[in-house]
């Protein structure tokens, strides 16, 4: 459907350009559809041999819209104000095609925020051990577009919430580049895990600057002030 319907409508390239963050990825990965297992005991153990493989691609696009400094300090947000655009239709070749929308309650108190229109169906899943409640639209839903020819949705506060009352993610992180030049240029990482006892697996992605060289013996891994020698 390339840019003409589906979620792809909505990659405008001067807006995504002009976030605050964005980043392309593609995933290509072999997976094996039919491979022979044979059974020993109480355990089933596969072969290196697999008889035959498929490919599968995965794209993926983050974008981070920063609306709290260039909006005099609303959160409110839509699709349009992010992408000066509307989900119009979807591509009549997917088979699954949904936009989620993080409705979870910030605490005790009631929900602050509403999404318009009404959402197709509401989602609960467990990440990183908290529950999270999503607001779905399914655009395969004949009842999405019925009422309008263009979905805009929609998050708005009901009322104005302190910045203060925003609560600091699970895991996070901070980077920043130090000293200058091949000699004493650094890259400096720091990964918080704020949960009171589990711990979370993390994958880390570095974008390297231009102007920097990595050499791999002076990587130092330091944890609660011990170093943790890499292998």
């Amino acid at each position: 459907c390339s840019l003409q319907a589906g979620l792809a409508v909505l990659l405008k390239a001067e807006r995504l350009f002009h976030s605050s963050y964005h980043s392309q990825a593609v995933h290509i990965r072999p997976i094996c559809r039919v491979s022979v297992i044979r059974a020993a005991c109480l355990f089933l153990v596969q072969d290196a041999s697999c008889l035959a493989v498929s490919w599968e691609l995965r794209q993926t696009l983050t974008v981070v819209f920063d609306f709290f400094s260039s909006g005099q300090g609303k959160k409110d947000w839509s699709l349009f104000k992010m992408f000066s655009r509307t989900l119009t239709d979807t591509c009549p070749l997917a088979s699954q095609s949904k936009v989620y929308v993080d409705i979870s309650p910030k605490n005790k108190e009631k929900e602050l925020l509403e999404v318009s229109p009404p959402p197709t169906s509401v989602h609960e899943a467990i990440v990183q051990g908290d529950k999270k409640t999503y607001a779905v639209y399914d655009l395969l839903s004949p009842s999405l577009f019925n009422t309008s020819r263009s979905l805009n949705v929609q998050l708005k506060w009901k009322r104005p919430q302190d910045s203060s009352e925003m609560p600091i993610p699970t895991l996070h992180a901070q980077r920043y580049v130090g000293g200058y030049g091949l000699q004493t240029g650094q890259i400096c990482t720091l990964i918080y895990n704020t949960h009171p006892y589990r711990a979370f697996p993390v994958i880390l992605l570095e974008t390297v600057p231009w102007y920097l060289r990595l050499y791999v013996h002076t990587l130092t891994i330091i944890t609660k002030g011990k170093e943790n020698k890499p292998s």
